[in-house]
């Protein structure tokens, strides 16, 4: 099974040894986004902003892949401070229709360039 690596302007580049997404079979491996705008590779400044950064490049990966967030069955969100929960839960929902994926949210000391909030996903393609 060849794979094949995922690429948008619509996100930030890698600020990394790492590729935006690995597309193998119908699994596409989409690497965690920081609410870094793709633009200006400047932080979104505040919880909630981040955090809408986060999933708009996220979505913009999933469609470089051919898919949408929608495809997404997995995600991992990981906070500087598990408070934000919540506004985690109510920003999704406006990207995110049930069925919801499979999720988990880990508390981390800290995540690159002073981010508030990372997410990565695995999504399935048919």
């Amino acid at each position: 099974m060849a794979r094949q690596v995922i690429h948008t302007d619509a996100a930030p580049k890698a600020i990394g040894t790492y590729s935006q997404a690995v597309r193998c079979g119908n699994t596409v491996y989409l690497s965690g986004q920081i609410g870094l705008d793709p633009a200006t590779m400047e932080m979104a400044a505040g919880i909630d902003a981040q955090i809408t950064r986060v999933l708009e490049n996220l979505k913009a990966v999933t469609a470089a892949a051919g898919g949408g967030l929608n495809d997404c069955v997995r995600l991992t969100v990981y906070l500087t401070d598990l408070k934000h929960f919540a506004r985690v839960n109510e920003i999704m929902a406006t990207f995110f229709t049930a069925p919801y994926p499979a999720r988990a949210a880990i508390g981390v000391a800290s995540l690159p360039r002073e981010a508030l909030v990372e997410i990565d996903a695995i999504m399935h393609l048919e």
